[in-house]
């Protein structure tokens, strides 16, 4: 649980007649994580390498048809299958693909040219609307054999500039109809003007009424004609419509289908293209944590008795790359997102998820303390955990957290005793933050003080488990630093006037020794480790260094400390914001009255969603640059078992 599972590297020798069956048992386990190939080549085996690199093309290709097929009938991926689907060569898939395609193309191309149409003849009765009631034969004027006739809309502050443009020109321009800053006009002049009143009816924007020709009559009488295509239109809209819907329910199973299995194909053909290759087998290595080894090979039992299975001792190159398979359980999984999130713990390294499940629920509670609101949160947690919403499904594995957040804000509310900001319904079982700012401001430097020691305590385990022994005792996150930040701790609060069960002089020495072991940690840590020469460079500029790097530790603990008083902060401000609301309904109304309530409700609703998130953000920011920083240092690789169901593309 705090630490990645035990990982072992095996060699698997695979007969080429058996790759296939194989590479399915290996993702049908779930527990391979494969290494990338070392380019190993003897002979090419009987299916041929470039067979491999083929298949991976055309099915990336029919995949990318697929997709068009189904975005045509509007059909979804759906979840992915429970089981592995079979393989399907390209040839078959191709052959299925096309029959689908043939039987999409008529009523979608119909759907598609039909929609076209409908639009084209809306915007014809739009360009005729503001002219509906000129008597004039449209089909008259488009036949002129002498006169140059234009019909349009434009700009009315231009009319004025398109009058002046042809002064050398006979026209004559009808202003028909205003409307807004648009003007409905006729254009008139002589035929053989025609390329000079097209230019200047362009230059002023005039934007010419097309109809085609098959429209005759009135303005009146074309747009009859067209209302009654338009209603054509629609119908035969409706009836592409209905004939890709019977297509959509016909086809759904077996286009998801097919998807999958063409994907899954795609999948094992890149798989396969890159193994290692020899005469006549296959050489596949890879990780599989120690705990499944016999499951791995229970699964390629099934499918052959000719593969076997070797450990390898790993390398020095495999140090840093042995993957990391984190193992939580479901209470505690929905943390790990937000520790890869900022880096994936290397194998070396404790898992801080089970801490960060402590941790983050109770700086969001100290700082969101209300019975009400936490109430709230932990129901929108529970309702994302049950993935009874479609939409939200993508992030029900965050419902944990947000639970977790909620029920710690309501345990912080009752000490608090805030119920939606009401403070005197429920009575505190601790204090009203904001009638104890000093109280409240100290609690959380304790709170933070405990969780930086905490921090340091987990640096030292990991120190311990990659058997660095100078970095455990002497770096500034190690005993030393541990002991050098207590020291001052007791110290300052001794200070105050508070007692210690340390005495003062014995606080001083541990400071003194502690703090010399921080100034020459680099030493100490190669003395320790045998690691020559024991400083590097010379002795004056690391004596200087080393005090201005002791300095730095000093001014960094305490930072660290200081910025978690940022918790009683947002305990305050969230009692002052909670205090705002009510004075604000108060203006609205007497108390009791529905304006008064109705601000309540809606501020309640505000501080839930704003304030909930700022103060997320800053619990976060505190897990990640306080809290991780003292002993996570990320950068492993995850594992990542081999599947041929994707559930999302890389």
């Amino acid at each position: 649980m705090f630490k990645p599972q035990s990982m072992e590297k095996v060699e698997l020798i695979i007969p080429e007649h058996q790759v296939v069956r194989t590479t399915e048992a290996l993702a049908a386990s779930g527990v391979f994580h494969p290494i990338p190939s070392t380019q190993i080549t003897v002979r090419t085996p009987a299916r041929g390498i470039d067979e491999w690199q083929a298949w991976t093309a055309d099915l990336v290709a029919l995949e990318h048809r697929i997709l068009v097929v189904m975005e045509e009938l509007k059909i979804s991926e759906g979840p992915p299958p429970t089981q592995t689907p079979h393989i399907i060569e390209p040839q078959v898939a191709q052959r299925d693909i096309e029959r689908l395609e043939l039987e999409a193309e008529n009523p979608i191309r119909e759907l598609e040219a039909a929609q076209r149409r409908l639009t084209q003849l809306q915007k014809y009765v739009s360009q005729l609307a503001p002219i509906a009631d000129l008597d004039a034969d449209l089909g008259s004027l488009r036949d002129l054999r002498y006169t140059f006739v234009m019909l349009g809309s434009m700009p009315i502050a231009n009319v004025e500039r398109l009058e002046n443009s042809l002064e050398h020109t006979p026209f004559v321009l009808v202003t028909l109809r205003r409307e807004g800053h648009l003007a409905t006009v006729m254009l008139f002049g002589l035929q053989e003007d025609a390329a000079v009143l097209n230019r200047a009816a362009r230059s002023a924007y005039l934007n010419p009424l097309m109809l085609p020709e098959d429209y005759r009559g009135t303005p009146a009488q074309t747009i009859a004609a067209l209302q009654a295509g338009i209603e054509r239109t629609q119908q035969h809209i409706a009836e592409s419509e209905r004939e890709i819907a019977r297509l959509h329910k016909m086809r759904v199973r077996h286009l998801r289908h097919l998807l999958w299995r063409v994907r899954a194909s795609r999948i094992l053909a890149r798989t396969i293209n890159g193994y290692d290759h020899l005469q006549h087998t296959y050489l596949v290595t890879g990780w599989v944590p120690a705990a499944s080894r016999a499951k791995l090979e229970q699964e390629i039992a099934k499918v052959s008795d000719k593969v076997v299975v070797e450990t390898l001792k790993p390398r020095m190159e495999d140090i840093g790359r042995i993957p990391a398979a984190l193992k939580n359980p479901p209470l505690v999984s929905g943390f790990q997102g937000l520790v890869t999130t900022y880096g994936q713990p290397n194998y070396d390294e404790l898992d801080p998820t089970p801490v960060l499940a402590l941790t983050f629920p109770l700086v969001f509670g100290i700082m969101f303390g209300d019975v009400g609101h936490g109430l709230l949160l932990l129901l929108v947690g529970l309702l994302l955990i049950s993935r009874k919403i479609r939409p939200l499904q993508s992030v029900a594995s965050f419902g944990m957290v947000i639970a977790a957040c909620g029920a710690m804000a309501m345990v912080f509310g009752f000490l608090y005793g805030s119920l939606f900001g009401f403070e005197d319904v429920l009575k505190a079982v601790w204090i009203h933050p904001l009638e104890n700012i000093t109280d409240v401001l100290l609690f959380t430097v304790a709170v933070g003080a405990v969780l930086l020691s905490l921090g340091m305590v987990y640096s030292m385990l990991n120190a311990a488990l990659a058997k660095h022994w100078g970095r455990l005792i002497f770096n500034r996150n190690g005993l030393a630093g541990l002991v050098f930040y207590w020291s001052i701790l007791g110290i300052v609060v001794n200070t105050f006037g508070v007692a210690v069960p340390i005495p003062g002089s014995v606080l001083g020495i541990l400071l003194v020794v502690s703090g010399s072991g921080l100034t020459f940690a680099e030493f100490f840590e190669h003395l320790v480790e045998k690691h020559r020469p024991l400083v590097e460079g010379s002795i004056g500029t690391y004596v200087v260094l080393a005090f201005f790097e002791l300095f730095e530790t000093l001014i960094s603990l305490l930072s660290n400390t200081l910025s978690y008083v940022r918790m009683g902060a947002f305990a305050v401000a969230h009692g002052a914001l909670s205090l705002v609301v009510f004075i604000i309904a108060e203006f609205a109304g007497g108390k009791g009255s529905i304006g008064y309530w109705i601000v309540v409700i809606l501020g309640n609703l505000f501080v839930i969603g704003f304030e909930g998130m700022i103060v997320g953000i800053q619990t976060l920011r505190l897990e990640y640059y306080e809290f991780f920083s003292k002993f996570f240092y990320g950068g492993g690789a995850p594992f990542r078992p081999l599947s041929l169901i994707l559930k999302s593309e890389e």
